[in-house]
């Protein structure tokens, strides 16, 4: 921005356009409009921002999912017609309550799915957009540079995080609209058109609807108003923009409550006095005109400063702010471009230097995409600033204008294009932010996130080092406890969930975890309690219903099938839901709907071979031995380690009177996995269906050593028993099965055959 030397007078409208006027005349407030002579050149200069814009964020077209895309790209829960209400009128249902932002999600996710080529070129084409509205509004206003500032702008690496990360689709959609509700804004305080008043406010209550950073654009509308006139007036200049303040202001309350009470910027991490805030504001400033200056070192995530009130030199940077601000202020009669600028520089920052609690404020009090509209005043500034050093020695002024942007823009583009590299994937990203700042125990702890499924010796690796970072990291305990055990130290794992939970008792993952483990344990009645209170935290927690339902299932409880059900609803495509609901359908006799989830299942993963397991057993219920058969020998040819599929095998083949293959199925089955309940009862009643007696009591015992409470292995001993003649053992195995099953009618009437046989002898 640039202003005239000479102080204007309060007659006059633009500082340096408008002459005196006798004082019979009024003054004009027109300005002049976006210069309609040369249409065709300025609105070619978009698809060359595009172009632009492209090509220096190739490496970053392609990029994968990184932190937080997860929470931003539309989840199953919400991808519904149902889904896009809940973004709108249920305030939980998003990370954050940006409902525009979250729509654009919702309506890019119904294009093209998780594919993340989509979401990278659509926030490129908004930041180009964005960087062509911040031309316009210079050109308006008449400032020089307009198009330098705009490569700039377009081209800075400081704008990376901002436009190769998927999640500040929030910064580039809310400045795009931020930018086009400041030039309506400006054209309507020429003219007073309302229907430009009421598109200008339409436009601002959908950038606060994508991120209330935007709140700050009535203040800075009056800076501008105070830099073209030197004065601001309340009727014409402030009440105008009273309905703006009252939105900015809720919308900016709403997010300070959510990032609160909803995401948790809250604790000993956010416990700073009213002296340490300034002390971070102040550092904040000069961060980030320096990375705007020099633009080195941009990393993902910054160190985070130790703030003490006894350090001297912290104060340095308050101090240094409050005097170049004095000084602007004292040269404001020269030119009040720049403290203007410096005005609108920390108005935009004002969210972020440190006097509200933010989430990222965990790891870092900066972070680049906290300055996306921060910059556009500095960029301003300096394009302006060699606009005019270039006038001064008489270039021409459109060649002059190409060579700056050609000795800016491709250094720029080259450090843009360099910077996007790191944004490729995840796993580059956060080796690149431990490589400049070590002690980034986020980057530590998401990076051994993503080596537990490729290296887990190394994820667990990063993951203690997180920790030793920071040991109260609930999430990083949670994540340990889920690498131990896939490693197979399930008591270990159940130590970290439980310091997970202690650390922080509303983390729904580690509640959720610790009951699958306590299941593997086999301590149901624990891992119930922990779905269950996970399922209290987030009712929406597909994984947790699916859990349960396991545990349920496992505890013989038909409750299983609702929360089957419910995982299903939130995530329609997974098999083993389909899978484990077939098999509670069985349990509760409706066969007809057991094969409808099994076959759900199969079309969903062909290749399942428990599935076609309990399709075959589903079958073989019905009656539809042959097609059970069939379903088993698939399974075997799929896994032939299925040690369930041989005995299912077995169980059909002896009903269709094959006992010596059923016999081969059933040891089969027992060879995988030794003492096999299911296959030893099953081997038991064909030996004795064979007259093998000895041999099937042997089996009947290797039963009752995993279940003795087994009634009907009880009465089958006893036949045994009899048949080899030892009447009073069969007597006592009638007795104990009586025992167990009082109103087993079948032993009942074998005990009293024995007796009967006893008293005979």
């Amino acid at each position: 921005m640039s202003s005239r030397k000479t102080k204007p007078s309060r007659s006059q409208n633009r500082p340096d356009k408008n002459p005196p006027l006798p004082k019979n005349q009024s003054v004009s407030r027109a300005r002049p409009q976006i210069r309609p002579a040369q249409p065709r050149p300025v609105w070619l200069v978009l698809p060359a921002l595009i172009l632009a814009a492209l090509l220096a964020y190739q490496p970053a077209w392609h990029g994968g999912v990184l932190w937080d895309d997860n929470a931003h790209i539309t989840r199953t829960a919400l991808q519904s017609a149902h889904g896009l209400w809940r973004i709108w009128f249920d305030l939980g249902a998003t990370q954050q309550y940006y409902p525009v932002v979250h729509s654009a999600f919702w309506f890019l996710h119904s294009l093209w799915g998780d594919n993340t080529l989509g979401y990278h070129i659509v926030n490129i084409l908004l930041h180009a957009l964005s960087a062509f509205l911040f031309a316009l509004i210079l050109r308006y206003l008449s400032v020089p540079g307009a198009w330098l500032a705009a490569v700039i702008f377009a081209l800075h690496p400081v704008q990376v995080e901002s436009v190769a990360w998927i999640t500040e689709l929030k910064n580039t959609l809310s400045g795009s609209l931020y930018l086009a509700a400041a030039l309506v804004y400006l054209q309507f305080d020429s003219n007073r058109r309302r229907s430009l008043y009421a598109l200008a406010l339409t436009l601002f209550t959908f950038a606060l609807f994508s991120k209330t950073v935007t709140a700050t654009l009535p203040a800075a509308l009056l800076v501008l108003f105070w830099w073209l006139r030197g004065h601001i007036s309340l009727r014409r200049d402030v009440l105008p923009l009273t309905p703006f303040f009252a939105l900015g202001t809720t919308g900016g309350l709403l997010t300070a409550w959510v990032e609160h009470n909803l995401i948790g910027a809250q604790g000993a991490e956010f416990s700073f006095s009213f002296l340490e805030r300034i002390l971070i504001a102040g550092r904040v400033v000069w961060f980030y005109l320096a990375k705007l200056f020099w633009p080195a070192n941009l990393i993902f995530i910054y160190p985070r400063w130790h703030i003490s009130q006894a350090s001297i030199s912290q104060y340095l940077f308050p101090l240094a702010a409050a005097a170049l601000l004095a000084a602007l202020w004292l040269l404001r009669n020269r030119s009040r471009a720049p403290l203007a600028a410096l005005l609108l520089f920390g108005g935009a920052l004002f969210p972020v230097l440190g006097f509200f609690n933010i989430f990222p404020f965990r790891f870092s009090f900066v972070a680049d995409h906290f300055q996306y509209l921060a910059s556009l005043p500095v960029i301003a500034l300096a394009a302006a600033a060699l606009s005019r050093l270039a006038e001064h020695w008489n270039l021409p002024t459109k060649p002059a204008a190409a060579v700056l942007a050609l000795a800016l823009g491709g250094p720029l583009a080259f450090l843009t294009w360099n910077q996007s590299r790191q944004y490729a994937d995840a796993e580059t990203l956060y080796r690149t932010t431990i490589d400049l700042n070590p002690s980034c125990w986020m980057a530590h702890s998401n990076l051994g996130m993503l080596k537990v499924n490729s290296a887990l010796d190394e994820g667990v690796a990063h993951f203690k080092e997180a920790l030793r970072l920071k040991p109260d990291l609930a999430e990083t305990h949670s994540n340990l406890g889920y690498a131990l055990q896939r490693m197979g130290k399930l008591k270990e794992a159940v130590t970290e969930y439980r310091e997970a939970v202690r650390l922080k008792p509303d983390l729904a993952e580690a509640h959720n975890n610790l009951g699958n483990v306590l299941q593997k344990l086999g301590q149901f009645r624990e891992a119930e309690v922990e779905c269950r209170e996970a399922l209290k935290i987030d009712p929406d927690y597909p994984d947790a219903h699916y859990n349960l339902g396991v545990i349920l299932q496992a505890m013989g409880k038909l409750e299983a099938a609702a929360q089957f059900q419910e995982a299903l609803r939130f995530q329609p495509d997974s098999p083993l839901a389909h899978n484990n609901l077939g098999i509670t359908l069985q349990r509760m006799g409706r066969l007809e709907d057991a094969v409808v989830q099994h076959r759900e299942a199969l079309r969903l993963k062909p290749d399942f071979a428990e599935a076609h397991n309990n399709l075959g057993a589903a079958l073989h219920r019905m009656g539809r031995i042959q097609e059970a058969i069939s379903q088993y020998q698939e399974a075997l040819r799929l896994k032939p380690e299925l040690a369930e599929a041989h005995n299912s095998l077995g169980n059909a083949l002896q009903a269709t009177g094959h006992a010596a293959e059923a016999e081969a199925q059933f040891r089969e089955a027992l060879r995988l996995r030794p003492g096999y309940p299911d296959a030893c009862y099953n081997l038991a009643i064909t030996l004795q269906g064979k007259g093998r007696l000895e041999e099937a009591l042997a089996q009947y015992r290797e039963v009752l050593k995993s279940n003795p409470d087994d009634s009907a292995v009880h009465n089958n001993m006893g036949a045994a028993l009899e048949g080899l003649g030892r009447i009073s053992e069969a007597a006592a195995q009638y007795r104990e099965a009586l025992r167990l099953k009082p109103d087993s009618e079948e032993a009942r009437t074998n005990l009293e055959r024995t007796m009967v046989r006893r008293r005979i002898s």
